[in-house]
């Protein structure tokens, strides 16, 4: 059929979840050096258009709740549209699937736990300098802001991090 199953979409929130911790330093090793693993315990997945094999495609991922125990991420999957040249991302990309997670943090035995405060600052942290992903055609790959439009026209502010480009097949 050339489209990509329904199940890989949770695989490119993992993708952009992953990114995310990793531009603010602290690698999936890292957290299980400190003791805490984050299982998914919730996963949804708003499906908009069809994913196709071998295209370029963009997520945005966002911290939208840290509680005692829980962490909640938003994903938005983005296509550039036909014809855009330049490679730069704009509002007008089309919105491909939208969803969440949500993770608890349990220890080596998998008793739910605090979340550490190191742990809690990191994620709730700015970005550290780390270059930027390339894409499949060698351009950087992140979120420019619309010419002419205001900031609330715009929508939310997404940093470069939170914007992640891959191909997937």
């Amino acid at each position: 059929m050339g489209i990509v199953h329904h199940g890989t979409y949770i695989s490119y929130f993992e993708v952009g979840r992953v990114e995310y911790m990793r531009r603010r330093g602290l690698d999936y090793h890292s957290w299980t050096e400190l003791g805490i693993h984050l299982p998914v315990i919730e996963a949804y997945v708003r499906y908009r258009r069809t994913a196709r094999f071998d295209e370029l495609l963009c997520i945005e991922t966002r911290l939208s709740e840290l509680t005692r125990v829980k962490v909640r991420f938003d994903y938005r999957l983005l296509r550039e549209p036909e014809g855009e040249p330049n490679g730069a991302a704009s509002n007008a990309d089309e919105l491909v699937a939208e969803g969440h997670t949500l993770l608890a943090c349990v220890d080596q035995h998998h008793i739910p736990r605090r979340i550490p405060p190191e742990a809690e600052a990191v994620l709730l942290g700015p970005e550290l300098d780390i270059p930027a992903r390339i894409g499949a055609d060698g351009r950087p790959r992140h979120a420019a802001p619309a010419a002419g439009l205001t900031e609330d026209e715009r929508g939310p502010h997404v940093s470069p991090s939170e914007r992640v480009a891959g191909s997937k097949s």
